[in-house]
């Protein structure tokens, strides 16, 4: 079945996702965004980790499967990109104080980690401040550019974006409307997603100080460092139940402070960008998938919180599949809008 005019509200990565899996299998889709060549969205801010096991620890308990499906997908999903950054590299999870150590052991446990010495840890990665106490490696944890992802998406959709804001669903002339604007979906759809607002930070020195991801706590203090090949390292991030775009000095102070105890060699990298960025948060942390309404005109897909850039592909996959054949792989019923109605 191929409906007429698809029309997807929303032009970050969720969005632009959707509207080229439809495009690749023969739909006519429009992305409706107010700003399609603009850094808005949660994806020019995030740091594209993809990390099934770490952001599964403590959640909606139906989404560990879900982010383990959207992780096996992402290496046929760069395939069709090009060079977007996928690294293979891993993940280094630091703890530097007793009380640290604490904390994460809890949280290796669950992910099946062997825990590292200190010694152990910059074996691995050198510049690690000697005062780590422990650590452990995720080696199936990889990254990618998320930005350089959105540039190859916008290619692949030369001619289908519109930059228009839509206020109204009714505005829209189309057999099917998928909206996937992020936390502005709540405003369109009535459903409950917040703006959560995150400052992250780059840095950009000569390129290999790190190889590695690191996620550590520095005096409970948590941090993300992701060192790009170029020598960027972004440094993030903050979680803040705020909708506000300003960058603050504690924000940045607790980031650069933790960042510094964690690698001290990162002082003499150069403060290249501040940025705020808001991810989609729900009730339960969890996306909101699905058919809005019985009359299955409208497609909800927002609410990926810190997930959007791992969900990415396994939600273009499980949408398209319901535009184009009216159902969807059963993974997704958990995550139905109706659940908050």
């Amino acid at each position: 079945m191929t409906p007429g005019p698809v029309a997807v509200v929303g032009g970050g990565i969720i969005g632009l996702s959707i509207a080229t899996e439809l495009l690749n299998r023969g739909a006519d889709v429009t992305v409706y965004d107010p700003a399609p060549e603009g850094a808005d969205g949660a994806w020019h801010v995030a740091a594209g980790m993809l990390a099934p096991g770490g952001e599964s620890a403590f959640e909606y308990p139906h989404l560990t499967r879900l982010l383990e499906a959207g992780y096996q997908l992402w290496p046929p999903f760069v395939a069709g990109l090009g060079d977007v950054g996928y690294d293979r590299a891993g993940t280094l999870s630091l703890a530097l104080t007793a009380d640290d150590v604490a904390e994460a052991a809890r949280e290796w446990k669950h992910q099946k980690l062997t825990p590292l010495t200190g010694s152990q840890v910059r074996d691995l990665e050198t510049a690690i401040s000697p005062r780590v106490r422990a650590g452990a490696f995720a080696s199936a944890e990889h990254q990618v550019d998320p930005r350089k992802v959105m540039a190859a998406l916008r290619a692949s959709l030369t001619g289908r974006l519109v930059t228009r804001t839509v206020s109204d669903l009714s505005e829209l002339d189309a057999d099917v409307i998928v909206v996937a604007a992020g936390h502005r979906t709540g405003a369109l759809t009535g459903l409950p997603i917040r703006p959560v607002k995150g400052q992250v930070l780059r840095l950009r020195g000569e390129p290999g100080l790190l190889r590695h991801v690191l996620h550590g706590a520095a005096d409970g203090r948590h941090v993300y460092l992701v060192p790009r090949a170029d020598g960027e390292v972004v440094v993030g991030a903050t979680q803040e139940e705020r909708a506000d775009r300003m960058p603050t000095a504690g924000g940045v102070h607790d980031l650069l402070r933790a960042a510094l105890d964690l690698v001290p060699g990162l002082a003499d990298h150069e403060l290249t960008e501040v940025t705020v960025g808001h991810r989609p948060g729900t009730p339960d942390n969890a996306p909101i998938l699905g058919f809005l309404d019985d009359d299955r005109r409208v497609v909800v897909a927002a609410g990926h919180f810190r997930n959007g850039i791992l969900l990415a592909p396994i939600t273009a996959r499980l949408i398209a599949d319901l535009v184009l054949t009216g159902s969807a792989d059963p993974i997704i019923d958990a995550f139905a809008p109706g659940r908050f109605r």
